[in-house]
């Protein structure tokens, strides 16, 4: 498995699970400064466990679209350069906010991610990397309308819930869809379905089309 520098592999109950060093976020077990990042809470994780190639070395500028409560993000600044975390949803932004307070490179946006000009003057123009875990229809446009803060070679990471496009369509034609629609602004590299950690989700990893 290839793991950007700052994850690792540890033992949490007889079990081996990611783990990256920081400040717990959400009660999960520690092993020393290591806490456990739980595949079954977080899509990235999920697309790490199943080996994906998603490019991530270390220290990379990255740009969080659907933050949450902090759950993934905060594992993400622990081993990342400066990590712009946006969220829409007031409650979660405020748990967010725990996050935040032992990590000075994550920084909390209560915005619109399907709005990017919102916030477009305060992330820094070409990030590294665009992670996205965004429950909303138009997952797919979303990240079409944030390509603009990802440099020309950087990555887009992103988890497609099927439930939250069309709770009633197969699955697969919703992913299908929003791949037709992601291939507007970006070239697809990989894609996994990331069961069993997360059901009718696929992951994506991505690249900006050439122009």
């Amino acid at each position: 498995m290839n793991l950007p520098n700052g994850v690792e592999r540890h033992d949490f109950g007889g079990e081996e699970r990611l783990a990256t060093t920081g400040s717990p976020v959400y009660g999960e077990p520690t092993d020393g400064d290591w806490r456990c990042w739980d595949a079954r809470r977080s899509k990235l994780a999920a697309m790490l466990e199943h080996d994906m190639d998603t490019g991530l070395r270390g220290n990379e500028t990255v740009l969080y679209l659907g933050a949450a409560s902090g759950t993934t993000v905060s594992h993400v600044a622990d081993f990342s350069g400066p990590t712009y975390a946006v969220e829409f949803a007031p409650r979660p932004t405020r748990d967010l906010l725990d996050a935040v307070e032992a990590r000075e490179n994550l920084f909390p946006l209560l915005k619109d991610a399907r709005k990017p000009a919102n916030y477009a003057h305060v992330v820094e123009s070409d990030v590294d990397v665009i992670v996205q875990d965004v429950a909303t229809r138009g997952q797919a446009r979303v990240a079409c309308e944030n390509a603009r803060f990802l440099r020309e070679d950087g990555r887009l990471l992103l988890a497609i819930k099927a439930r939250s496009e069309d709770v009633a369509s197969d699955p697969e034609s919703v992913f299908e869809d929003a791949l037709e629609t992601l291939r507007e602004r970006y070239e697809i590299l990989e894609t996994r379905r990331l069961e069993p950690f997360h059901v009718d989700h696929l992951g994506v990893v991505a690249v900006p089309r050439k122009t």
